[in-house]
Order: C-alpha cells, then sequence, then structure tokens
C-alpha cells in the first residue's frame, strides 16, 4: 500500500460551540496517537512520516452526550458520534507511492553509519526493529555479532522503517526494506549469503520483503511448468534472496498470525469485548499497520495481506522464499509479553502448546525455556489455503505457515525484567545464534 496515499481523516474532532460569557480554559484531551520524544531526527526522518495524517481523537463530553450543538448547528447523537471509529475503506496502492517508498529505502541502503563488519566477510545479517522501534535497538547485538564472528558476519541495522514509519503498514514498510536490502547488496559486492533476524513487527515486514527479493533457480523456474510436481517439489529446488544464498530466518516475539485472536493481545486479558473494540480502533493508534495485524484490511476486495503472505501470489512469492532459507526459527515468549501472545508469535494451535515448567533447561541458554524443532504434521500439507476455505483465518494462516518447518525457541525473563523484554529477547538471540 502506498506511502503517498491520503487516507480519509479518522479524527473525531469536537470542538465547542462558542459562548457569550468568557470562555473557560478547556484541558485538551491527548491524542490517541502516541509520540516518543525519542523518534529519529534530521537525515533519517522520512518526507513519509509527514505524508500520512496522524489519526488522533479529541472528545467534549458535551458533545458526547448530545447536550451542546455542533458546527453545523445540530445535535450531535450517539449514532453520528460512533460512526468515527469505523474504519474508512483503505486506497488502491499507485505507482507514485512505491516509486517513492523504494527511493526512501535506497536512501535507507546507502548509509553506512548503521553498519558493522570487514570488508572481508560474505554473510550479510539484516536486522530489523519493531513498532515505533528504531536501528537502535540492535546496536548492541550488531556489535556482538561482529565480536564473536569476526571477518564472517557483516551486519546491517535496517534504518528505512522507524517511529511513526512503522505506522504506514507491513507492504509499504515491505516494500522499503527490500529495496534498503538491494542497495546494500550492490554496494558490497562481496557478499555471497544473507541472513535476516527480526523483532516482533519487523518479522512481518521482513517475510513480506524477502517475498519481493526472491528469485528463483533456473531449475525451479523450469519445474514451474509441470503440474505434477508438489509446491514442496518445486520450492526445493532453492532461490536466492537478493540474489545470495539464504541461510538463516530468525523472528523474535513477532505475531506471525496477525493480533485478533482471543489473549493474542495479552495486556486485554483475553476478554472478548475489548477484543473486538480493539480490532475495530487499532487503526486509530498505529495507522495501516493496525488494520494488518487485526486483518480488518481489504485492498481492492482482495483477502487480509497476513493471510496473502501464506502463499506465493501476485503480490509475491512469500512460501518460496521463506522456504529457500536453510533455517527458520521463531523465538517466543511463554509470559510477560503484554503485547505479542505465545501462539501468534510461535505459530501454534491452543491444544499444540507443550506443558512447561518455567525452569532453565541448559544453564547456557538460561532463558530458553523450550526448543521444539517442527514435526511431522508440518510436511503432510497437501491441500492449499483455497481449498479450505470452511476453516478459520487462523487455522488458514497455520496450514501455511507450517508448510516449512520452524525451529520454535520458547523463552521466559523474570518478572522483574519486564520493561526490558524487547532487549533479553534481542540478547537471547543474540547468545544463542552466534554458534
Amino acid at each position: 500500500m502506498p506511502a503517498s496515499s491520503k487516507l480519509p481523516s479518522a479524527t473525531c474532532s469536537l470542538a465547542s460551540a462558542s459562548s457569550p460569557s468568557p470562555p473557560r480554559r478547556r484541558r485538551r484531551v491527548a491524542s490517541l496517537m502516541g509520540q516518543s520524544p525519542s523518534a529519529p531526527s534530521g537525515r533519517n526522518r522520512s518526507r513519509s512520516s509527514q505524508r500520512w495524517p496522524q489519526p488522533g481523537l479529541r472528545l467534549d463530553l458535551g458533545f458526547l452526550l448530545g447536550r451542546k450543538p455542533w458546527q453545523g448547528g445540530e445535535r450531535l447523537d450517539l449514532a453520528n458520534w460512533m460512526r468515527c471509529f469505523l474504519s474508512p475503506p483503505l486506497p488502491p496502492p499507485t505507482a507514485e507511492a512505491e516509486a517513492e517508498a523504494n527511493a526512501e529505502g535506497k536512501a535507507a541502503g546507502s548509509r553506512e553509519e548503521e553498519e558493522v563488519g570487514g570488508e572481508e566477510a560474505d554473510h550479510l545479517v539484516v536486522m530489523v526493529n519493531g513498532l515505533y522501534g528504531s536501528s537502535a535497538d540492535w546496536k548492541f547485538a550488531a556489535e556482538q555479532f561482529v565480536k564473536r564472528l569476526p571477518g564472517k558476519v557483516f551486519v546491517h541495522r535496517s534504518q528505512c522503517n522507524h517511529s511513526k514509519l512503522t505506522y504506514d503498514g507491513v507492504d509499504l514498510m515491505g516494500e522499503r526494506l527490500a529495496e534498503e536490502v538491494r542497495q546494500v547488496v550492490r554496494r558490497r559486492r562481496n557478499l555471497r549469503k544473507i541472513s535476516f533476524v527480526a523483532h516482533s513487527l519487523g518479522g512481518l515486514v521482513t517475510r513480506y520483503a524477502i517475498g519481493k527479493l526472491y528469485e528463483p533457480s533456473i531449475n525451479e523456474v523450469s519445474s514451474l511448468d509441470t503440474d505434477k510436481l508438489r509446491d514442496e517439489q518445486k520450492r526445493s529446488a532453492g532461490g536466492k534472496i537478493a540474489g545470495l544464498e539464504p541461510i538463516n530466518f530468525i523472528t523474535s516475539a513477532t505475531p506471525h498470525l496477525g493480533s485478533c485472536w482471543n489473549k493474542q493481545l495479552p495486556f486485554l486479558f483475553g476478554v472478548p469485548l475489548l477484543e473486538k473494540t480493539a480490532a475495530g480502533t487499532a487503526h486509530f493508534i498505529v495507522g495501516r499497520t493496525g488494520r494488518h495485524l487485526f486483518l480488518t484490511d481489504r485492498d481492492d476486495g482482495k483477502p487480509p495481506l497476513l493471510l496473502r503472505m501464506v502463499e506465493d501470489c501476485d503480490d509475491g512469492k512469500f512460501m518460496s522464499a521463506l522456504h529457500s532459507f536453510k533455517r527458520r526459527v521463531a523465538y517466543a515468549n511463554i509470559t510477560y509479553d503484554h503485547i505479542v501472545g505465545w501462539r501468534t508469535s510461535s505459530i501454534r494451535r491452543q491444544y499444540e502448546f507443550p506443558k512447561l515448567k518455567l525452569t532453565a533447561q541448559d544453564e547456557k541458554y538460561p532463558h530458553v525455556i523450550n526448543v521444539d524443532k517442527g514435526n511431522s504434521e508440518d510436511h503432510q500439507q497437501e491441500e492449499s489455503v483455497e481449498d479450505s476455505l470452511v476453516d478459520s483465518l487462523e487455522e488458514l494462516m497455520i496450514r501455511g505457515l507450517r508448510q516449512v518447518t520452524w525451529e520454535r525457541v520458547d523463552v521466559c525473563f523474570h518478572k522483574s525484567w519486564l520493561r526490558y523484554n524487547a532487549h533479553n529477547n534481542i540478547q537471547a538471540i543474540n547468545v544463542r545464534e552466534q554458534e
């Protein structure tokens, strides 16, 4: 979805009517769209952060109760007020907006200050931040990767999606990331291999980006003409990502199945009313990204984006790209993660949860509670997503994603470390993945 598309304003601005008496000083209710003082500035700030109108909400109880006339002179009844919360339709993408997103990604890929590693390294590791994050989230991990694997890895911390740019939607962010990776590969001609390490929303963005970067091998292209081969066999011929050999695809606390399912946005405590309300209002808080996470997007009548991303389609070769990696790992927080649920981050069904004791199994990795390297069920997928329309969207996504084998790593951090949960996830990945 384009960066420059103007969404209909979602702001419900209920201004007070003028009064002959001296006006009272009204306290302005803070916008629901949070703004962090630590957002990147200067040359790292993209133009698209100003292109998108940031939705907010300002309420006056007088209007809410219908006791005051508003600008048109008519009273605002409850029905009119509730219409402010309806999601306007998403505008179709435009070539101009996609070109602008590509230019933003190319600019980010040209910066070298967020890169570490020797010139002789031939393995590119791309680190991607999550919602409202920045490249600074991965600074420590990037330095440690290079320190422990000198001369072997070259680490690039993605810069194209930061702070409020992460509200633009998974597709637009993926387009930026794809172009950023292409630019890095063009600059460093000695690269031969590529891996991705992504946190939270960054995992979805990366899955979209690799679908755009995927290049099928010659054998795979020829096999596409044979109808007798299964999809698994067609993909097994191998392909490349941005011209490089794919090695590791690693996500940490990524909502692979979205956030609309019961108890998958843990801070809502599994209350159905709160979860339904969140699904209908998420776009006020995190823009188009909220619609993608809650599967409420309908671009030109298409299925939700996250559902389209569990198959190869016109938007990208998403599953072929995932299958091309030698290893796929999903780190998932068992508890104390109030943003991403265990089920959606580990790509499991509710009844598949292992019965675990929250004690370390290995002193070397004290936060790793369980490692599940997949099962035969993952490889017995014969029917396509379109053949199972009677199943729920969640089941369709699970079946689609588990056409490939995932190594699931269940982790748990001490409750007192809750505020540092994202940082702890990053460090756990950093230590375990360097071996």
